[in-house]
């Protein structure tokens, strides 16, 4: 493929992601975080294999920036997923202080 096929590919794939993630309601947030955690993980697989290839150092590179982007993603997500599950805990009622009369 030339590189316009490949940057248009690129462009289109950047406005669906970006009107699909935007229409997602809160309830499915979570489940969607998750299957992205997962996506992204396999990611981290394939940059690994593409670091630790026997190719050029531009490969290397280029397959250590990928794991480092992918493993942000990863524990970001990891921390998203679980601020939004904390939302719907339940609260614990604080006792009333001691020293307050009412």
């Amino acid at each position: 493929m030339d590189f316009i096929s490949i940057l248009s590919i690129f462009v289109l794939a950047c406005f669906v992601g970006y009107y699909v993630v935007w229409s997602v309601t809160p309830a499915l947030h979570t489940p969607l975080m998750a299957v992205t955690n997962a996506i992204s993980s396999v990611i981290v697989v394939g940059a690994l294999v593409a670091a630790a290839a026997q190719g050029s150092p531009l490969a290397k590179w280029l397959g250590l920036g990928a794991v480092v982007l992918a493993s942000v993603n990863v524990f970001g997500g990891f921390a998203v997923t679980a601020r939004m599950l904390a939302m719907y805990r339940k609260k614990d009622k604080a006792a009333p202080k001691a020293g307050v009369k009412r």
